[in-house]
């Protein structure tokens, strides 16, 4: 193995200034390490220090810098930026890819606006296990490197510890970045910002004269899937604002998010969602009501003529409703064992989610049961409707061809056998914040191939139980 060894570049600072300020991180009092990804730091070819982790000392040629990025929050445009976090640079990895190495709750900066810059325990280690349960889900993603506390005290509701996340990204560019270039800018701005994304993200469109169209219309197609692989799994993000939404596509920004126990399309988590906006059912509205507004910073260089570019960024963004259709179909189909396609299919779909949301059915042991063709534990596996529409499900198999061998393994490799639990989630926090990181370390473990079926999956495929009441998350900042 080669030596772990820093290789940071800082592409982003070629950008103009506007984009960004110099900021180093404020030196932790007391640095510990609670969690280390030593996996992902062999990927990165990273090694891991605590005092770098703790912003106490500078990896070899870093150039710290805090974004600035606006977005549309909960509907509202708001001027934003990092207000807690420092990007350390662009990490060249031994696969020759290059990703943003990003402190999270590294102290004041130009844009905490009235925040004290910092981060709690809970939150950071909330973010370390669902990121990776997300990549163990197959789910695009940033992911977590490691969480230190600082001997800080952050003061919240109540007193808390203080931590920094470490997070790794493709980067950490929003819609929200080119909705502060077009808002802030000129629009010479917008358009070095565009080059400089498409060169780092999108190259294969580099070269065309419709490059910028191309782009637009590549940032949709990989929404359209993302927001399509969370509905499979019944992820909720929690806050989809436009700062939230990586023109990358991967998911990142981990504060309220939850997967969902008893189906239902409204569910929400979120404590501060109280119109229900970014719901689960309407996570792909907003998806594509963010790309709208990405779409717009866009107009001056998809055609000279304003109405012509409406048209052409329109066509793009409506375009994100077809593409996802398809996504979330052919998912669907996968989940449910159907190699082949069936006009019928989607009525079939539709008729057993109406179902499962009819006698609250859990999500994800719905398809776990019918992967295993285990029908028991569910008051709903008993009900007359599901007999009725499962008897329908089975003539579907046998009119396909396929053998039952093929057709399990297509479901195990679609249907998780488990998820990170909101309530297992919260008993490992727990457990965490008084130094007891083992349920945390088992957690991580059975989640990191949730595909796998194992025996030691079985102690975490129960829902909570009846009398733990509605769930509710919080940003944590």
């Amino acid at each position: 193995m080669n030596e772990l060894t820093w290789n940071l570049k800082h592409s982003y600072t070629k950008l103009p200034e506007l984009f960004f300020t110099r900021q180093s991180p404020s030196p932790a009092s007391d640095p510990k390490r609670v969690i280390f990804n030593q996996k992902l730091a062999d990927e990165l070819g990273i090694p891991m220090e605590l005092e770098t982790f703790a912003g106490n000392k500078l990896p070899p040629h870093s150039e710290p810098l805090a974004q600035a990025y606006a977005g549309h929050q909960f509907g509202h445009f708001t001027m934003l930026g990092d207000g807690r976090a420092l990007l350390l640079g662009e990490q060249g990895t031994r696969r020759g890819q290059r990703v943003d190495i990003q402190l999270k709750g590294s102290g004041l900066t130009p844009y905490s606006r009235g925040g004290d810059g910092l981060a709690a325990l809970g939150p950071m280690l909330r973010e370390y296990v669902v990121s990776e349960a997300m990549k163990g889900l197959g789910i695009p993603t940033t992911r977590s490197l490691a969480v230190v506390t600082t001997g800080k005290v952050v003061m919240r509701e109540r007193p808390l510890q203080g931590a920094i996340l470490t997070r790794v990204a493709a980067s950490h560019i929003r819609v929200g970045t080119f909705e502060y270039a077009s808002q802030f800018g000129e629009v010479e701005d917008v358009k070095a910002l565009a080059d400089y994304t498409i060169s780092r993200h999108y190259s294969e469109v580099e070269s065309s004269d419709l490059k910028y169209l191309l782009f637009l219309r590549e940032v949709v197609k990989k929404q359209a899937i993302l927001i399509s692989k969370w509905q499979l799994v019944g992820f909720i993000h929690g806050v989809m604002n436009t700062d939230n939404m990586a023109i990358s596509g991967e998911t990142m920004d981990y504060g309220p998010c939850a997967f969902m126990d008893t189906y239902h399309p409204a569910t929400v988590f979120s404590s501060i969602d109280r119109g229900g906006r970014y719901a689960y059912s309407r996570q792909p509205q907003m998806a594509a009501w963010n790309l709208a507004r990405f779409a717009e910073t866009l107009l001056p260089f998809l055609h000279e003529e304003e109405e012509e570019a409406i048209k052409l960024a329109q066509a793009e963004v409506t375009n994100f409703g077809v593409v996802y259709q398809e996504a979330w179909i052919s998912g669907m189909r996968e989940k449910l064992g159907l190699l082949t396609e069936e006009p019928e299919d989607k009525t079939l779909i539709g008729d057993l989610l109406n179902l499962m949301e009819e006698y609250e059915a859990d999500y994800t042991n719905t398809f776990r049961g019918l992967t295993l063709d285990k029908l028991e534990g569910m008051e709903f596996f008993n009900s007359h409707g599901f007999k009725k529409w499962h008897h329908r499900w089975k003539e579907r198999l046998q009119r396909q061809g396929a053998t039952s061998t093929q057709v399990k393994t297509l479901m195990k490799k679609h249907n998780p056998s488990i998820i990170s639990r909101n309530h297992l989630v919260e008993e490992a926090l727990a457990a965490a914040e008084v130094g007891d990181l083992t349920v945390m370390e088992k957690l991580l473990a059975v989640l990191a191939d949730p595909y796998a079926y194992t025996e030691e999956q079985e102690g975490f495929v129960q829902p909570p139980g009846s009398g733990c009441g509605g769930y509710q998350t919080f940003c944590g900042t």
